[in-house]
């Protein structure tokens, strides 16, 4: 094996994809309905304790949440990796990932404004957040007809990076990498009528200074201004995960009103932490969402 030159494909990242790929397979060669408990398991109970995820969880829950007992915080710990081990293995599982999420009809008070937009070949911006499955909603809308594409941030090992992208693809594609190399793709998809699904809950070294919270979280303006540019509706979407662990529920929420980039991003904000409030389990709490803020 020769490692290219560029720095994501390392020859550590290549060790470290290789055990990836190891419990991927394993995991897939498994029924559906026992691999994603299954891998749920794993993320809580192995990697996560190993990883430190625990620490990152209770860091972020006592900045947030610190009123939470001793005993929730424990519970947080493995039910936050144990969602995240679930996502993951659903991302791969491609069609029967796709049957999970429609088996039950959209919902929500968005649905007409999408219907709308989709049958006069307005552009949307579909936003989401690291909640119960972040790819559902996309998964379910493209299985119904609607023409969305995808918006990602390339991982750092390039190993599994490769095999991400393929993976995801089978649920549905256009994908567009987030940076120059996807922009004009993405830009030209969005002018053409098409819904463009983001995810804008991650620290953005360079986003505006808005509230998560009630806490300071620099966050991305850049699906408002898309929005702004080529007059797109933004709708907040999730697949909130149900009690089973397996289905979801597909909330299509209210547009977004027009306003400056700054308003419009704030409520995107204030919409998922409301979610976040009512199923806390389910959010990413892994993430160092309020860093250097």
């Amino acid at each position: 094996m020769t490692a290219p030159r560029d720095p994501r494909y390392s020859r550590a990242n290549w060790v470290q994809d290789r055990l990836y790929r190891l419990v991927l397979g394993a995991l897939l060669a498994l029924p559906y309905r026992w691999r994603v408990p299954l891998a749920g398991w794993l993320l809580a109970y192995v990697v996560a304790p190993l990883a430190g995820y625990d620490r990152r969880v209770r860091d972020n829950l006592a900045k947030i949440l610190p009123d939470l007992s001793e005993g929730e915080v424990r519970r947080m710990c493995r039910e936050v990796p144990r969602n995240v081990g679930r996502t993951l293995i659903e991302l791969y599982s491609g069609p029967a990932f796709v049957r999970e999420v429609t088996r039950e009809p959209l919902s929500g008070p968005g649905l007409p404004a999408l219907d709308e937009a989709h049958r006069t070949g307005r552009p949307v911006i579909l936003v989401t957040g690291h909640f119960g499955n972040y790819d559902a909603s996309r998964a379910a809308l493209i299985a119904r007809g609607y023409r969305v594409g995808g918006l990602y941030r390339p991982m750092d090992n390039g190993w599994f990076n490769d095999h991400y992208v393929a993976a995801i693809s089978k649920i549905g594609t256009p994908l567009f990498p987030r940076g120059r190399k996807g922009l004009a793709d993405m830009v030209r998809f969005l002018r053409g009528g098409g819904m463009l699904g983001m995810v804008i809950d991650q620290h953005m070294g360079d986003g505006a200074r808005l509230t998560f919270f009630g806490e300071t979280a620099l966050t991305s303006l850049a699906a408002a201004e898309l929005a702004l540019k080529y007059d797109a509706l933004v709708i907040p979407t999730y697949g909130i995960r149900r009690p089973d662990g397996l289905s979801f529920d597909i909330v299509i929420e209210a547009p977004i009103p027009h306003g400056t980039p700054q308003e419009m991003t704030q409520a995107l904000n204030d919409s998922l932490e409301a979610l976040v409030r009512r199923h806390p389990e389910q959010w990413f709490w892994i993430h160092r969402r309020w860093k250097a803020a």
